[in-house]
């Protein structure tokens, strides 16, 4: 299981440096390990060319290079193609459905800030501690502000529909 997590660093490695050598070493029980150290007499040096060491995938949430304007434009001819009546449609479809929520959003919103009341919310019976009563204020503080980020986000969305 290590073996695999370890791996494709090392190949990697070995890719980005032409003197890095990797060695698999195989300890008594017979378990196998990939290093740039030989650690004794039972590792074996391999030989890996650079060009058969495949590239890594791409970390979850890593931004990748876009491509050339002109590989970007070129698509395949058995790629799906959708016309534009149904474009259209999808987008209004798309549209309505971020206005909806938008909707809820703001009234979520409007909601919080009345509750909210400029920082000086009503305390209730079971807030006898003032220490709970200010994490709900903090709680509420939170809330509105995330609230309003969303707010921005699906208006960006709404205007970025074409």
């Amino acid at each position: 299981m290590i073996i695999r997590r370890i791996l494709p660093s090392l190949l990697l490695l070995a890719a980005t440096s032409a003197q890095a050598q990797i060695y698999r070493c195989t300890d008594a029980t017979g378990h196998k390990e990939y290093t740039d150290r030989k650690k004794g007499s039972n590792c074996v040096a391999l030989d890996l060319p650079a060009a058969a060491i495949p590239a890594p995938p791409p970390r979850e949430g890593a931004t990748r290079a876009r491509p050339p304007a002109a590989a970007a434009a070129a698509t395949p001819s058995s790629f799906p193609r959708v016309n534009s009546a149904e474009q259209r449609a999808r987008d209004a479809d798309r549209r309505q459905i971020l206005a909806d929520e938008l909707n809820a959003e703001t009234q979520k919103l409007g909601e919080l800030r009345r509750e909210f009341n400029n920082g000086e919310p009503e305390r209730r019976g079971d807030e006898r501690n003032y220490a709970k009563y200010q994490e709900r204020v903090a709680s509420l503080r939170d809330s509105i502000a995330r609230s309003e980020q969303n707010v921005e986000a699906l208006k960006r969305e709404i205007a970025n529909i074409r």
